[in-house]
This record gives C-alpha cells, structure tokens and sequence, in this order.
C-alpha cells in the first residue's frame, strides 16, 4: 500500500473530521450517476453506488477481507454456511434501521432478479438465507464457493438500500423509491446533463466525510475535464488513465505544487478478445500471428506515454492464483510471418494474405468516443498489416459495442478485466456465460466444454492448491490458444489541486475514497 492510501485508509477508518460548513468537494464524470439503484447495472455509475451503499464486508488493498456492516462471520466446515453478526447502531439515511430483516429483504430483491446477476456465480450459488436474530443472518450456499467473501464485498449487487425504499415489486421490477443507504454520502440533487450533488451523511456510523457536500460535474470530453481542472471548476480528477488525456496527466504531474499527482499500481488488464468462432480467427495461427506481430512496447510508449505498465497474460502474475508459470507470446514479427505461412496464408500482390481464396482481413471494434481506443486501434491495424493482415476499424457507440459483446459480432473487440476483487474468480466465472465477450471469443475452441468444467471446479474447491492448479489449468488453456491479446495493464490515475489533502487510490477501480479527503489547511471553501 502506497503512503498516500495508507493515509487515506487511517482517516477513513479512525478519524472523525467535522464538515466545515459551505466546503464542497468538485468532481466530474462523463455522465450523471444515475438513479443509484444498488441492485441494478448501467447507468448507475459504480462509484457513485458505492458511495451511497455498504457491503457486509470490505476488500482491502492487500487482497484481504475485513469487517463492515458485518463486525464478524463464521464459515462451516463444508463451506456452504455462512453466519454473519451485524454491526450495531447502525441506520439508513432515512433513520430505518440496519438489522437482519433490512439484509434479507435486501437478499430477496436480489434473488428476485438471479437471471439479471447470473454473471456472478454466488447468485446462483445461494440456496437460501436466514434471519437468525435480530443483528445474525445466515447465508446458505448450494455448495462450497471460495469467492464469496470477495463478491460479497462488490460495489454491486449485494449492497443495501432501505426497506423503506424499496418499490411494490421489489428493487427490479418497482425499481427503489430514493436512492437511500448507510454509507457516507447521499445524493441530493440531479441536474441532467450538469451535476448530481450529495451531501454528508449526518447519521452515518463511521468517520464523517469532512466536505459537506460532494458535486459531481458532468463533463463528457476529457481535453475539457482537463482544463476545468486547471482552471479550477473541479478539485480533481480520478479513474481510469484515460480521464484525462495523458499528456495532460504528465503536464499537470510536472506542475509541483499547483498540482499533486499519482498513478496507482496495475489494477486490470486492457485486452483485445479474439473471436475463435468467427473467420479468420478461428485459425488459431492468425491468432498466435496476432499476439506475435504486435508491437506493444512502442504502442504503451506512445499511446500510453508510458503511464500504463505492458501487459503479456490476462491477469497479471501478481493477481491471486493467477500465476500459471505461461511464457509470452511476445513480439516478433518474422515469427508472425512463419506462422501464416505454415498455416498456408498466402500474400498476394497487395501484400494482403489469404487462403482459399478468402483474404485475411477482420474488424476490430471500438467505442467511436473513446479517443485512446482509437489510437490502440490504429496502432494495431498498422502492425499488422506489416504481416499480410487487413484490418477494418469499427467505432460505434459504447451500447452497440456492448452488443457485440454479448452476441459474438466481431472480430476483435476492445475489454478489460475487472481488476480486484472480481480477479480472477468472478472474471473467470463471468467466462461461462453467453452474454460476456468472453464467452463468445472462447465459443469456437474444442475443449471450451473442458474449459468451464474447471472453472466450476475452482470455484469450488475449498483446497487452495486444488484451486491454485485449476486456475492454472484454465489460464494455460486460453493462453495456448491466444484468445487474448493482452495490451496494458490499466491503472488509475489522479490529480487534485492543492486546495484538498488526502487523496489516495481506494483498493479496487470503482470505489473512490472520497470520505478520506479534507480541505486543505487555509484551502479556500466554495
């Protein structure tokens, strides 16, 4: 854990600070946050859920689980029980109760809804649960499930609303009345287009946020997000390198002490899925050229300005069980080339291969707005065609990027995985089912039956070097049949103005730890 985040954990933690009256904190996102519906997906943004919304238990920065709303639990020796005791005194922002009815009836919404979630195997795990008394609840699973803890600790969709909240048909079908939780902001305003503000919660259990209020700007562009920093219409910049453009990052970084900036350490892999069930990718040749004719040192060097680290497998070695021993694929484009010719793609005049009469082209797709992607995109369309591939990019909008996804149309198609805690448990997990590119990119390969067998199988084992050699096996299998192309590892990034202090990076992507954050000593309020 870095200096700064072991700061921000102790504040967050242990101190009380009093909210100085007429200080707000000024952020900015490329949308509004949404309705803030904690069982439900896009458009509620993850952060701004998080923020609003609590977990039985928490994941830590050093992989580890530690009390929340839960001050303790109790597993059976078969692993399929869990006993949860519940923290004491502890309300809604709307002053109902915390206790075993609010978590099961939370539980039930979410079960109401067990297709919706499928993507997470624990809800399909959960045989039923239990108010044992008043501040006890008791999780029964189908069968031993090693990552419960870890997706327990999600930012959705295990996180509690307010009973009280909750619409005639439950959290999906009524949706909720007001976006009420036990976390340590609530939101207050929604402007479309403009802002969405939260407030303080006054009634919260732990350490009070020392901003009386949080506003959330919505400013789609990143070049202007950039400026607004600068110019000082928000206080900071936070999330995924990419929020601001990254030479805007290294200028601003270089700026001591108009500006304080950090990169976190590599918390996801930017990966390109390559379709094993579609023309030409179902080569597994094109797909070892693919991997072997991309230059990505010189594409992190010069996309990337050397912010995110070169990604060489799907999960990084230091993700827990997901260090299989592989070998890169590495770079090496006459490799590239005699792997097509052996497998009997010939260039032609053009320099463009083919086969049969079928020229080696695909399409990589991208989201139109997203500028790095673009510039990913380019990089590796120029690569290959260095080695006989044609290479047709395809910007869309992120929904009808989405779709591809989810119903197999593309070649190569941009992804991510989901960094800690969902790494690699949750990720692999999600690979079984159709809806994930994932999925749709392992289709084509003959043992993908073998495959999800021992997915299921890790997710089960409660011998942790059964599911260390599971994972491996797993990991080894898509390796060898290059259905990756792995780029970068993605990080977060942040810049604050030195009117705030205690900024640190939180332990996963999508929660940020705003409570930690304080005015600066003399910092001017607004």
């Amino acid at each position: 854990m870095s200096k700064l985040a072991s700061l921000a954990v102790a504040a967050l933690l242990a101190c009380t600070v009093t909210p100085v009256a007429g200080r707000q904190l000024t952020y900015s996102w490329p949308t509004n946050v949404g309705l803030l519906n904690p069982h439900l997906y896009a458009p509620n943004q993850m952060f701004a859920q998080a923020s609003v919304y609590e977990p039985l238990v928490r994941y830590r920065d050093d992989g580890t689980i530690e009390p929340w709303l839960a001050t303790a639990w109790t597993i059976s020796r078969d692993g399929r029980t869990y006993d949860f005791a519940l923290r004491p005194g502890v309300t809604f922002s709307d002053g109902t109760p915390f206790d075993a009815a609010a978590v099961k009836a939370n539980f039930d919404a979410i079960l109401a809804n067990r297709s919706r979630h499928a993507w997470l195997d624990l809800t399909r795990q959960i045989d039923r649960t239990e108010i044992v008394g008043p501040l006890a609840f008791r999780l029964v699973l189908k069968a031993a499930h090693d990552p419960t803890l870890r997706e327990l600790s999600l930012p959705r969709p295990f996180r509690f609303v307010s009973p009280a909240a909750m619409g005639e048909g439950g959290t999906t079908a009524g949706g909720i009345r007001a976006p009420v939780g036990t976390g340590p902001w609530r939101l207050v305003e929604t402007r479309l287009g403009v802002s969405d503000t939260f407030a303080a919660n006054p009634t919260y259990w732990g350490a009070k946020p020392a901003f009386e209020r949080l506003v959330v700007k919505v400013i789609p562009d990143p070049n202007t997000r950039a400026i607004a920093l600068q110019t000082g219409e928000v206080d900071l910049v936070y999330g995924a390198a990419g929020q601001i453009p990254s030479e805007a990052f290294l200028r601003l970084r270089d700026q001591t002490p108009a500006f304080s900036a950090a990169v976190s350490r590599p918390l996801a892999t930017r990966v390109l899925a390559l379709n094993s069930a579609r023309f030409p990718t179902d080569d597994r040749a094109v797909r070892l050229a693919i991997n072997r004719a991309v230059d990505k040192d010189t594409l992190v060097r010069t996309v990337l300005d050397g912010i995110e680290p070169r990604a060489d497998f799907l999960f990084a070695p230091t993700i827990p069980d997901a260090d299989a021993g592989l070998t890169p694929h590495g770079f090496d484009r006459a490799a590239a080339e005699r792997l097509l010719d052996e497998a009997g793609w010939v260039r032609g005049r053009d320099g463009v291969r083919a086969k049969a009469g079928r020229p080696l082209g695909l399409e990589l797709d991208f989201v139109g707005t997203n500028a790095q992607q673009k510039a990913i995109a380019e990089v590796i369309q120029a690569d290959l065609a260095r080695v006989g591939i044609t290479v047709r990019l395809v910007g869309e909008e992120e929904s009808a990027i989405l779709s591809r996804q989810k119903d197999g149309r593309f070649g190569l198609i941009f992804g991510e995985t989901w960094g800690p805690p969902y790494d690699p448990a949750s990720f692999v997990s999600a690979m079984r089912a159709p809806s994930h590119a994932d999925y749709q990119a392992q289709a084509g390969l003959p043992d993908k039956p073998a495959i999800d067998a021992a997915i299921t199988a890790a997710l089960a084992a409660t011998d942790p070097d059964e599911r260390r050699r599971l994972c491996a096996k797993v990991l080894t299998a898509l390796h060898e049949a290059a259905v990756y192309l792995p780029i970068s590892h993605a990080v977060a990034i942040e810049v604050h103005r030195p009117t705030i202090t205690g900024v640190g990076f939180g332990a996963t992507l999508n929660e940020i730890p705003f409570a930690a954050m304080r005015p600066a000593a003399g910092g001017a309020g607004r």
